[in-house]
């Protein structure tokens, strides 16, 4: 891939890089991979009576149990002991029961977005500046999918020993962070 250019046209600020095809693949296969968990949380949501009367969609009250799913979908409140609502385990239940089904389209729209301005078969890609948004959008919830599924912390080396099964999906979060940096300067006025 190479690093994002910022290019001013009569139709406004444009955003532009080039992927090769095996790293467009790789990219619609994380997206997929990130969108299809989302999608999956939603339909879980149960029925809901007068949210079929109201219109109102809702979403689930419990936290997902896949850990990737927790740190995309976390929890809308800390509790801080000693505070008035440390006891209140309904408060979380009812913000993500009502926010969650707006946040998972966002995200799910964010991946839709890259699906659709990706080619298939790699090669240039032009943006808008709202478009770049969105790759950011699903660039972060790959990352922060994947850095969960390799356990990424402050003390996670740079890279993994080569015989480790961990290796090359290391590099891919570490190949997202740098399509991610150079979008983010690029977008930088």
């Amino acid at each position: 891939m190479r690093k994002w250019s910022r290019k001013n046209s009569l139709g406004g600020l444009k955003l532009r890089s080039e992927m090769d095809a095996h790293e467009a693949e790789v990219l619609r296969s994380l997206v997929g991979a990130v969108t299809g968990l989302l999608t999956d949380r939603a339909r879980a949501a149960p029925e809901d009576d007068l949210a079929a009367l109201t219109g109102l969609q809702m979403g689930n009250t419990t936290p997902p149990d896949d850990p990737r799913l927790r740190r995309l979908l976390p929890e809308f409140h800390r509790k801080e002991p000693g505070s008035p609502d440390a006891d209140r385990a309904d408060l979380n239940s009812a913000l993500r029961s009502l926010h969650e089904p707006d946040i998972i389209e966002a995200k799910v729209a964010a991946g839709q977005v890259v699906l659709e301005t990706l080619p298939p078969e790699g090669g240039k890609v032009t943006l808008s500046p709202e478009q770049a948004d969105a790759w950011l959008t699903a660039v972060n919830d790959i990352r922060l999918a994947l850095g969960t599924a390799l356990d990424i912390s402050t003390e996670t080396p740079d890279s993994f020993d080569s015989d480790d099964p961990r290796a090359p999906h290391l590099d891919v979060y570490h190949w997202l962070t740098w399509m991610q940096d150079s979008l983010l300067q690029a977008l930088a006025p």
